[in-house]
């Protein structure tokens, strides 16, 4: 039977501003990405997603990001690789502090936004997330984009590289996931959602913007928690993904 990990951005609430349905998400996934406040998320949205995670039996990873609350985290910062280092280990170590606090261990890293897109190709910034690893835990898996500097380098390092696609992101032909910025950069029917991540799972391709077909391996994919529709988005692929025979299993 084949298997899969669906994984979620979740903890993304900031003060009296709500993002997302944290607790409904995590019931169609079997691991969640932990914001750690620095793109979003505050201590007490961050313990809660914990709590939810605790809940639904959801293996809990970290999802560190440049410091950037204003652009939620989706906009490059050039930053010095020792300083990009030690801010990522600073937030693994945030999130493990409140994970254990709701009994919970954090048991792997997934960059977020910008950056994660940034070390697709930035190999100083991709060393400094290997390193940031490599220093808090050199058990922690890596969850990255498939063919990346980030995934080169951390593999070289002896790190475990677990590599994903997106549920509800357009792809380039050459395998880059569409700017936010352009036309195609989100799937926004539950169809077509379906659609692709039935491509992944079980053909290991998706359909470019252009119309061709990108071969892509992954063990796990993306849902992003803050979509509108999320939620029944989730339920749709999970409910699909189990009826054409995947199993659902988290890599860590």
């Amino acid at each position: 039977m084949p298997c899969i990990d669906l994984n979620a951005d979740v903890g993304e609430s900031f003060g009296r501003w709500p993002l997302g349905d944290d607790a409904a998400v995590m019931a169609s996934t079997s691991s969640a990405n932990i914001a750690c406040g620095f793109h979003a998320g505050d201590p007490s949205a961050i313990r809660k997603a914990c709590a939810a995670a605790a809940a639904a039996g959801v293996v809990v990873g970290a999802h560190p990001g440049y410091r950037d609350l204003a652009g939620f985290g989706r906009r490059f910062i050039d930053m010095e690789p020792a300083e990009l280092r030690d801010e990522t280990i600073y937030q693994i170590g945030a999130l493990r502090a409140l994970a254990a606090a709701e009994g919970v261990t954090v048991s792997y890293v997934k960059p977020h936004g910008a950056l994660y897109n940034a070390i697709v190709h930035h190999a100083g910034q991709a060393q400094a997330v290997v390193d940031a690893v490599l220093a808090t835990d050199p058990a922690l898996p890596l969850l990255v984009a498939p063919n990346s500097e980030v995934a080169r380098l951390a593999g070289a390092a002896g790190l475990r590289v677990v590599t994903e696609a997106f549920a509800d992101r357009g792809y380039n032909a050459g395998g880059t996931l569409v700017s936010r910025m352009l036309p195609g950069a989100l799937l926004t029917t539950i169809d077509a959602v379906v659609a692709q991540c039935l491509d992944i799972a079980l053909r290991g391709e998706v359909r470019a913007v252009d119309g061709s077909k990108v071969a892509v391996s992954a063990e796990s994919i993306c849902l992003h928690g803050d979509t509108p529709g999320a939620v029944a988005m989730a339920a749709a692929v999970r409910r699909a993904l189990v009826e054409a025979g995947v199993a659902i299993r988290s890599f860590a």
